[in-house]
């Protein structure tokens, strides 16, 4: 499936103003998750991006289930991702969203090696109290600025937390940018519109994808 690039998202104008204020921090997201990540720092991982259980890194990965429950790390690294976020307590309003959009899923379990930012369930949070219940159900209605919109989160190759740092610009698969900032053991993500936000979990392993669980849903410039 051929993910649609989207041009400007006139739903979420309001949002852009609101964001831009909040900052990048997360202590006013609903779920009150830490501002940032805490040592200790992820350990280099391989060249290609592929990370394991020991690069794991951030304050909300203690919210994950042990051993191998589902959403644990030991049960969600061989799994494709979207798969393996199905199981992820932190991210049931992603994978509710990503289930709206028709192949979605499909499209990310096929990919061979992606980086995903996976906005927790907080971040959404967000959006629907900046948007409103109406206009926050009619984008989740609208699959092609869904679509485009959670494509934005997803870029089409594979990085750990140290990738990112040294790659400073990341392309995501619908088009457009995002700039890495901080280092490799608390990195930071600025979207389109200059919002910024921190990684919650980052490094999470999956069979064909490296995740990290961020603080804020990701907005284009348009």
């Amino acid at each position: 499936m051929r993910i649609n690039r989207v041009g400007a998202l006139g739903a979420l104008a309001a949002l852009t103003l609101t964001l831009a204020a909040c900052g990048g921090g997360a202590e006013g997201t609903a779920s009150g998750a830490p501002a940032a990540p805490m040592t200790p720092a992820p350990a280099a991982a391989a060249a290609d991006g592929v990370t394991t259980n020991e690069d794991v890194f951030g304050p909300a990965c203690s919210q994950l289930p042990q051993g191998e429950a589902p959403g644990s790390l030991n049960n969600m690294g061989p799994q494709p991702v979207a798969s393996a976020a199905s199981t992820n307590p932190l991210l049931t309003t992603l994978v509710t969203a990503v289930g709206k959009v028709d192949g979605l899923a499909d499209t990310l379990n096929s990919q061979e090696a992606i980086t995903v930012f996976a906005p927790y369930n907080g971040a959404f949070d967000e959006v629907k109290k900046a948007l409103g219940n109406r206009a926050f159900n009619e984008l989740l209605g609208d699959q092609q600025q869904l679509g485009g919109l959670l494509s934005y989160h997803v870029v089409p190759k594979r990085y750990d937390a140290e990738g990112l740092a040294e790659a400073k610009t990341v392309t995501e698969l619908a088009g457009g940018q995002v700039t890495i900032g901080g280092t490799a053991a608390a990195p930071t993500i600025t979207d389109g519109q200059g919002n910024t936000a921190n990684v919650l979990c980052g490094n999470i392993p999956t069979d064909n994808a490296t995740v990290f669980v961020i603080d804020k849903v990701l907005m284009p410039a348009g």
